[in-house]
């Protein structure tokens, strides 16, 4: 699988730490060269991870691997990202992972509006935004891969007859940005289906205990409830150099593991034992 990537260049959001870093680190260990975008260059005040702590890490295998730190929830600042890294790259970004998120967990009844349209900001406008920036030269290209990182919280309760568990109450708000980011991501598959781009979204179907998700949900998950990192990125890996007709999907990775008979493996591309 070595050079899967070679010479490609990728874009990944939300990469200083969890699963945008482990999504780099693949991605490089199989030739691609990398802009890696967040807010944390350093270090984050609670959590594990930084800009610099991903390059670090994946320097290693040799690729280019440059940083963008940018605040997605500011409009104007997330514009930046795309042409900064198309410059830093020397040529026009072929893969945009957009798996930056904000997770705010709370009961609808009393959420506030600020809080609601930070989720907005990062979940939704922010993916459809690097997608549109990106897009035009994916076109002249005529190929180009954007997948967007969503959620199971996006799936309706089924009412009466589905029982509520502890959490449900706590996710309508980020799950309804996921909801959003789907129907955007099939929107612009549409859209864009006869170019060479595809559009898609992938989910975990079991917890990934990134620091975020370790830090707000781990000790309270059966092992059964928890999906490895590296089954998560092997099932996202997939859709960054699918076939053109592989489009428009809301996908799931274990399932994308089973349906095309994926092999895991490590983030840095070796077998998993």
């Amino acid at each position: 699988m070595a050079g899967r990537f070679a010479g490609r260049r990728a874009v990944v959001t939300g990469s200083s730490r969890g699963i945008g870093a482990a999504l780099a680190e693949r991605l490089a260990s199989e030739g691609a060269n990398i802009v890696l975008t967040a807010r944390t260059l350093d270090q984050h005040e609670t959590l594990e991870g930084s800009l610099n702590a991903t390059r670090d890490r994946i320097a290693r295998f040799g690729t280019q691997v440059e940083v963008v730190v940018a605040d997605l929830t500011d409009p104007t600042d997330r514009l930046r990202v795309i042409p900064e890294a198309a410059e830093a790259l020397g040529g026009h970004i072929e893969i945009l992972v957009n798996n930056a998120a904000a997770s705010i967990q709370a009961p609808l009844t009393g959420f506030s509006v600020k809080r609601r349209n930070i989720m907005f900001e990062v979940n939704a406008n922010a993916p459809l935004d690097l997608s549109l920036a990106a897009a035009p030269a994916m076109v002249a290209a005529g190929e180009g891969w954007i997948v967007n990182l969503s959620s199971g919280s996006a799936k309706l309760w089924g009412g009466p007859s589905e029982p509520i568990v502890p959490t449900s109450v706590n996710i309508s708000a980020y799950g309804a940005t996921k909801a959003a980011l789907n129907r955007i991501s099939n929107g612009l598959a549409m859209e864009l289906y006869g170019t060479g781009v595809r559009v898609n979204t992938v989910e975990p179907r079991a917890a990934v205990l990134s620091e975020g998700a370790a830090a707000l949900v781990g000790d309270r998950l059966r092992p059964d409830q928890i999906e490895s990192m590296e089954a998560m990125v092997e099932g996202t890996l997939f859709l960054c150099d699918c076939g053109p007709d592989i489009t428009g999907r809301i996908t799931v990775s274990l399932d994308n593991i089973e349906e095309f008979g994926l092999d895991v493996h490590n983030l840095d591309g070796t077998p998993l034992s």
